[in-house]
């Protein structure tokens, strides 16, 4: 049963999984982008997003180059974010401005594409 007293909505994304060739690599990536590292095994990754959502990494055969990857990322300041990953060498793309996002792509570990997108929360607690 919901708390009365906590406004954040009572459901939330526990995990997201993440395939890739190189764990570590990967996880190291992650880390890079701003997720914060909670296990990092060979086989076996974890690293967690604002608001609690972990983003499981397991070794697999790598996605063809340029596969979407199978989440967004969503940041506060869409313009510092692209400046801090131009600065950390990551390539990002051009900002696209948008009439919900402003957003941009990253080349993510093993080929994956990840869009990062301006936020837009509703404003009340998450």
């Amino acid at each position: 049963m919901p708390s009365t007293t906590d406004p954040r909505p009572p459901v939330a994304i526990g995990h997201v999984r993440l395939t890739v060739s190189d764990v570590g690599a990967a996880a190291r990536w992650l880390e890079t982008v701003g997720l914060r590292p909670i296990v990092t095994r060979e086989e076996l990754a974890v690293l967690e997003l604002r608001g609690g959502t972990h983003v499981v990494v397991r070794q697999s055969e790598p996605p063809a180059p340029g596969t979407g990857a199978p989440f967004d990322l969503m940041v506060d300041d869409v313009d510092a974010a692209h400046r801090d990953y131009a600065d950390k060498g990551l390539s990002p793309s051009p900002i696209r401005r948008g009439r919900i996002h402003d957003s941009f792509d990253l080349a993510g570990p093993d080929g994956w594409a990840f869009t990062v997108n301006s936020s837009h929360a509703s404003g009340k607690p998450i």
